[in-house]
C-alpha cells in the first residue's frame, strides 16, 4: 500500500496527497480547503477530465450518459447512491455525452448509459446498459481502492 494518494479536488481540480491512512478521515483540499469527498458524483467536462483520470490514484467510475436518455435518469438515482456507499474508495464522475461529444467519442461511447472505471489515465473495465445498485456495486467492488 502506497504511504500517500494523490487525490484531484472536485472544487478547484488541485492535486492533494493523502497520507492512505487518513483516507477515510473527511480530508480537506490543502488549496480551496473543502472536502476532497462530497459523497455526489462529479459533472466533469472536456477540460478537467483529463485531470481528474489521469492524477488521481485512486479509481475514477465516470458514467457516460445524457439528459434525453430515460434510462441514464432511471439510472442517475442509482449511481448517486453508488457515490455516497463507495467514496473515498473511488470518485464517481459524469459526462453528458451531449455537452461533451469530444469525450464520447474518444473513448467510443456507442451505447448510453455506459460506465466505464480508469486507473492512472488507463481504463481497466467497462459496462454498458442500466443497473441496480447491488449489482453496480458488485462491479465496482475489486476495482476499488483497498486501504
Amino acid at each position: 500500500m502506497p504511504e500517500s494518494l494523490h487525490v484531484v479536488c472536485p472544487h478547484c481540480s488541485a492535486v492533494n496527497r493523502i497520507p492512505s491512512a487518513k483516507l477515510g478521515d473527511a480530508p480537506q483540499c490543502g488549496q480551496c480547503k473543502r472536502p476532497l469527498f462530497t459523497g455526489e458524483p462529479l459533472a466533469l467536462g472536456s477540460a478537467q477530465f483529463d485531470r481528474h483520470i489521469v492524477r488521481s490514484d485512486l479509481p475514477v467510475v465516470v458514467d457516460f450518459w445524457a439528459p434525453w436518455c430515460g434510462p441514464c435518469r432511471t439510472m442517475a438515482p442509482t449511481f448517486h447512491q453508488a457515490a455516497i456507499d463507495i467514496e473515498p474508495y473511488a470518485r464517481l464522475v459524469k459526462v453528458d455525452t451531449e455537452a461533451e461529444p469530444q469525450l464520447a467519442a474518444r473513448f467510443n461511447i456507442r451505447s448510453i448509459p455506459t460506465l466505464a472505471i480508469f486507473l492512472h489515465g488507463r481504463e481497466i473495465a467497462r459496462q454498458s446498459g442500466a443497473t441496480d445498485l447491488g449489482t453496480l456495486k458488485r462491479w465496482l467492488q475489486p476495482h476499488l481502492y483497498k486501504p
